[in-house]
């Protein structure tokens, strides 16, 4: 039995702010609320997709970009463009230095190790199939979400799914009926006790009559006539996953002839999971009766395989093209099933992404570009030796990882006290190549309305206590990753994403109005007839009939 209308651990510290927002809630919108708020997320999804892969589609994307309203200059203005902070912007309507998450994992100083940002050692999962050691929560979020205003107010029924933790709960908040994503093994589907103490009756009935491994044996070839494809089908640097290789078609057979653990890689790196999570959902609005209460209920999906291909594979492959070919055809189901099931302009729709991608270095090397590959390691190797020079052996950094630098205290201590030694580890990780600029977190974390594009970025980024002592900004086309693609800088690559609204109160059209993901939120508010005080993004008033 779900346990939404409980008092979660998680919630405790937010009700002071959640009465505050709740209480001067604007109550009246010149539009009849929909009964249903959809957030669709697609992990990496780059606004260049809309453009370069438009005349691919006939379903659901067709159907946004025909009968919705796109937003062509949306971007996110911060430098750490990865998932958790994405989701959590999208869902709150603010940026990192005020939602608290700016990464998917940091260096805890109290605890002295690597947590995620939904790691919560308090608790233990709840798990579907098998049981879960694992705890998970919302718990350092600093700020309400959409979702939690809705209910709080409203008394909505909110379901999240996705194949990631930090995304599904991102995208809830503090609470939910059902809020659900896989863990590590296959049918791992798992939620929290925060949101519910015991499985889910309808989640736990769509997952034992819909077992991953039925796709095992299935091949994903290419769904369009091969003249659409315009790059090549192995190109340079692409790291396609055990069992693979760079060109189709692509079998979903393991290594053991059984569903083992690579068959399971395998299958979240295919169109298969986003069929599924697409399934999964359709059967959760009809099953929860969503869009049929006496509020506006909320659905948030994100679909996490784009950007598990996307990484293998790099933005230019006809992988990622695929994939978006096929869930063009996943998002048409799931758009008629909510017109079935809720009416049609009934519910409104937002769809965006976390974040965008760099495309692979090696293909813009080959380009004639400048790009290339930046080793975490190899940057805290240089640091540890300038301040082993002068403090002598250590360990000195406790952990590096993309644009973040975590010192021992110790250490960080006797580098802000001596400034040579500040200069020299600075001029240290400079002279790495791709390096543009390294900040101090003394540096960023009151610029964040800085005239400096790059300091801003980076101030927007920083929250005190969890962002890294020292902030590596890369030149654009370089990546902290040792294979395939990856995102989390600030070059337009990685900032640049769509942001499409359909549906109960929308003005088709498109829109050249500059936009953040932190606008979507306040936009969905607005449409509710609410007011979210904490965001930082406003409505986008230009694409509403009101």
């Amino acid at each position: 039995m779900s346990s939404r209308r409980s008092t979660p651990l998680a919630i405790a510290p937010l009700a002071a702010a959640l009465l505050v927002v709740f209480t001067d809630a604007a109550r009246t919108t010149a539009v009849e609320p929909p009964k249903l708020v959809v957030m669709v997320v697609v992990d990496q999804m780059r606004a260049d997709y809309v453009e370069r892969f438009q005349h691919d589609w006939a379903g659901g994307f067709k159907r946004l970009l025909t009968e919705g309203a796109w937003l062509r200059r949306a971007a996110y203005p911060y430098l750490d463009t990865v998932t958790c902070p994405g989701h959590a912007t999208i869902s709150t309507g603010a940026f990192p230095r005020t939602h608290g998450i700016p990464e998917n994992g940091w260096w805890d100083r109290d605890l002295r190790k690597q947590m995620t940002c939904t790691e919560d050692p308090r608790l233990s999962n709840i798990g579907y199939l098998a049981p879960v050691i694992t705890g998970d929560s919302v718990h350092r979020l600093q700020i309400p979400t959409l979702t939690d205003q809705l209910r709080a107010e409203r008394g909505a029924h909110v379901v999240t799914l996705a194949l990631k933790d930090r995304s599904a709960i991102m995208l809830a908040g503090h609470g939910g009926d059902a809020v659900t994503w896989i863990g590590e093994a296959i049918d791992s589907w798992q939620t929290s006790p925060i949101y519910s103490t015991t499985p889910v009756t309808a989640v736990k009935s769509f997952v034992e009559a819909n077992r991953i491994a039925a796709d095992f044996g299935k091949t994903w070839s290419r769904l369009l006539p091969a003249a659409r494809y315009k790059t090549a089908d192995d190109g340079a640097g692409e790291a396609p996953p055990l069992g693979w290789t760079a060109t189709f078609p692509h079998v979903l057979t393991g290594t053991s002839g059984q569903a083992d653990a690579t068959y399971f890689a395998q299958w979240q790196r295919s169109p298969f999971a986003d069929a599924y999570v697409g399934r999964f959902a359709a059967t959760l609005v009809e099953s929860l009766k969503l869009g049929r209460h006496d509020a506006t209920d909320v659905l948030a999906v994100s679909f996490s395989s784009t950007d598990l291909v996307g990484h293998a594979f790099g933005p230019g492959s006809q992988e990622v093209q695929d994939m978006y070919a096929r869930l063009d055809q996943t998002l048409a189901l799931l758009f008629a099933r909510l017109d079935d099931v809720v009416g049609r302009n009934q519910w409104v729709v937002a769809l965006s992404a976390d974040h965008g991608v760099t495309p692979l270095p090696e293909q813009l090397v080959a380009a004639g570009k400048d790009a290339g590959r930046i080793s975490s390691a190899a940057v805290a190797n240089v640091v540890e030796e300038r301040i082993g020079a002068v403090l002598g052996s250590g360990p000195h950094v406790a952990f590096a990882a993309g644009n973040e630098l975590f010192f021992h205290k110790a250490a960080y201590d006797a580098i802000q006290s001596s400034p040579d030694l500040l200069r020299s580890v600075v001029k240290a990780i400079d002279g790495i190549p791709g390096v543009h600029k390294v900040l101090r977190a003394e540096d960023v974390r009151d610029a964040s309305s800085s005239s400096d594009v790059m300091l801003r970025a980076a101030a927007l980024s920083y929250f005190p206590g969890r962002s890294g002592d020292l902030i590596i900004v890369p030149r654009p086309g370089w990546v902290f990753a040792p294979r395939g693609a990856t995102h989390g800088s600030a070059s337009a690559d990685d900032q640049r994403v769509p942001i499409l609204f359909m549906g109960r109160g929308i003005k088709p059209g498109r829109y050249d109005e500059p936009a953040t993901p932190a606008d979507i939120a306040p936009t969905l508010a607005a449409l509710c007839g609410l007011t979210l005080s904490h965001a930082e993004g406003r409505p986008i008033t230009v694409a509403l009939t009101f």
